[in-house]
């Protein structure tokens, strides 16, 4: 989809501009920008505004930065023609317009101690993924039949069922609490002790129980890190820092491989060492997060605006651009409380199911977080070395396996950094699922491969499974997080984003739980080709629930999933659709894009409504 800058010219007009669009000889529409709110007023009434803000929010002291922050948050992408603020001024936002990557060291420190936060589970998953060669036999839960395989399907699954039906509902009271930074040290302290447990257990009893507690604090920490993330970033390349979460927990994953290796000669402790490694990643997330700022949007919502200020200072190069992103966040957090009917906790729960504008991103979010699931990666990031095995592989040579597996992941991860805020996220998952669904398909059909031919079965098997995992790594892995921390209003962030993880995890632990007894009834045949037609239902749903958010405040997105279901599929439909097929399928270089579907200002849900009264999905 284009991104369509809000670039006002009429100075006193308060309505959004109108674009048109064509699909190359099909029918024209006019479709909305974003409005910014603060153009309903001219420029006295803005600077006013300004200054009642800083007498009233304890920011005095920069009243006099804030009434030019506050002209150039009314007008972002024409400071140069403000006269009211300073020739300094303006070279700072200059800079920052044309340095997309000149952040400050804070912002940078920040965002590497979250992406450090997510090799965690990467590591977590991974060697419990060795471990399936080695424990099952020390617990006497071997059986290829009967309630063993459920047993170590459990075992795998446990971090994730509790992580998406306990833990991440945890995180809205512990942020409340503790706010961004202390959920993250106080799930890190958990991450911390208890990969040691499980490595430590004497029964499989023991080591479930490891690894629910284990859950707790994946769930906590998997529901804050990319909100936390994606507050502090600036819109112009949210996507690109909040993806770290992603690409580190690939290199978390590649790094749970390369210990599994390191240790497979250790004898019989060798699973405990590898189950138990996974600590080490969350001893550098306890000690970092504890010198990040707090998130800024989070001090706002808890009335905080003199220490938000500061925590802006740190995480923006100037304080005319700190001051521009705290004013024109604060306005657009006045919208939204227009929105929200909740104040509590279970309010603001039932907000995302009842709110129209919440609705769209609830199920939107659910879609893209379910997909990760459905696209069948976990069943290769929990049980790599036991297909493997079964493919043809000896045990060695499952783990070097899992290994290409773990560094194609994380390599090609590292793409997306370019592509999320460039070719967006709705165009990287509907170019990834078809490509996902023919590789996947076509490893699970090479176990039909004789046994006779062993060698060549082993390696079509693993050809096709890295090049279904290269079409993973730059599409819907980096978009899954990035897009559910960022789709929620500031009121609804921790409740939605916790929604979003819970669906994500307890579809992981189903996986996780069901995949053993699954190739027990089915053969791996049957589970790879299982989960390959499920990359072509998962391509359906995101192709008919998710809007493109790239590029958007947070705080923007509010128009974007204003408009209705049955509007934006239509949309889909009559203009998206026939545009890719004459570009793509029959090559029309001249066929023209839409622009972004994006509901006007008026137009956005303020209002409560009731249960009963009738509205769009």
């Amino acid at each position: 989809m284009s991104d369509i800058k809000n670039d006002h010219t009429n100075e006193k007009s308060a309505q959004p501009e109108m674009l048109e669009s064509s699909t190359g000889g099909g029918k024209a529409v006019a479709l909305n920008i974003v409005e910014n709110p603060l153009r309903k007023h001219d420029k006295t009434r803005v600077m006013a505004d300004a200054e009642a803000f800083c007498a009233s929010h304890g920011l005095e002291e920069y009243s006099g930065l804030f009434t030019h922050a506050a002209l150039v948050a009314r007008d972002p992408h024409r400071f140069e023609d403000i006269d009211e603020i300073t020739d300094e001024e303006k070279t700072h936002l200059a800079f920052e317009r044309d340095n997309r990557w000149a952040l400050s060291g804070w912002l940078w420190y920040s965002s590497i101690v979250c992406a450090v936060g997510a090799a965690v589970q990467g590591w977590d998953q991974t060697g419990s993924n060795a471990a399936n060669l080695s424990f099952p036999k020390e617990f006497g839960i071997d059986s290829p039949t009967g309630s063993d395989p459920w047993k170590v399907g459990a075992i795998n699954s446990i971090i994730f069922l509790v992580g998406g039906g306990i833990g991440c509902w945890f995180s809205d009271p512990v942020n409340s609490l503790f706010g961004r930074r202390g959920e993250i040290f106080i799930s890190g302290l958990i991450l911390l002790v208890t990969p040691i447990g499980t490595g430590l257990a004497q029964s499989w009893q023991g080591m479930f129980a490891a690894r629910f507690v284990l859950g707790i604090g994946l769930g906590m920490k998997n529901a804050t890190v990319a909100v936390y993330s994606s507050e502090m970033a600036p819109a112009r390349i949210r996507g690109a820092l909040v993806m770290f979460w992603q690409l580190w927990v690939t290199f978390g994953i590649f790094l749970g491989y390369a210990a599994n290796l390191a240790v497979k000669d250790t004898g019989k402790i060798a699973w405990r060492l590898q189950i138990g490694s996974a600590f080490i990643p969350a001893v550098p997330l306890v000690l970092g997060i504890w010198f990040c700022p707090e998130s800024p949007k989070w001090l706002m919502k808890k009335g905080r605006y003199p220490a938000a200020m500061q925590s802006y200072l740190k995480l923006r190069q100037q304080p005319i651009i700190a001051a521009r992103d705290l004013y024109y966040s604060h306005v657009l957090y006045e919208e939204e409380l227009l929105m929200a009917r909740g104040t509590n906790y279970f309010e603001r729960f039932r907000d995302l199911f009842t709110v129209p504008r919440i609705r769209r991103a609830t199920w939107a979010s659910g879609m893209v977080m379910l997909s990760q699931q459905m696209c069948g990666i976990n069943i290769i990031g929990f049980y790599s070395s036991t297909i493997f095995v079964d493919g043809g592989f000896s045990p060695t040579q499952a783990l070097y396996a899992s290994l290409g597996f773990g560094a194609l992941n994380f390599v090609f991860a590292v793409p997306a950094l370019f592509l999320i805020d460039s070719f967006g996220r709705r165009s990287l998952l509907l170019f990834g699922f078809p490509m996902m669904f023919l590789f996947l398909l076509a490893a699970g059909l090479s176990f039909l491969i004789p046994d006779s031919e062993s060698q060549t079965r082993t390696g079509i098997i693993a050809l096709f499974v890295y090049i279904f995992t290269i079409f993973y790594s730059f599409t819907e892995g980096p978009v899954a997080f990035q897009y559910s921390a960022e789709v929620f209003p500031t009121v609804h962030r921790e409740q939605g984003m916790a929604w979003a993880v819970s669906i994500n995890l307890f579809f992981a632990g189903v996986l996780g739980l069901t995949f053993p007894p699954m190739v027990a009834a089915m053969g791996q045949i049957g589970a790879f080709c299982f989960y390959a037609g499920l990359n072509l239902i998962a391509f359906v749903g995101l192709f008919l629930l998710v809007p493109e958010t790239k590029l958007y405040t947070l705080e923007e997105l509010d128009q974007v999933f204003s408009v209705t279901h049955k509007t934006f599929i239509g949309h889909q439909f009559k203009l998206w659709l026939p545009y890719f097929i004459k570009r793509y399928i029959f090559l029309n270089k001249n066929a023209q894009e839409p622009v972004a579907l994006i509901a006007r200002a008026d137009e956005v849900e303020s209002r409560p409504r009731s249960v009963d009264e009738k509205t769009d999905l």
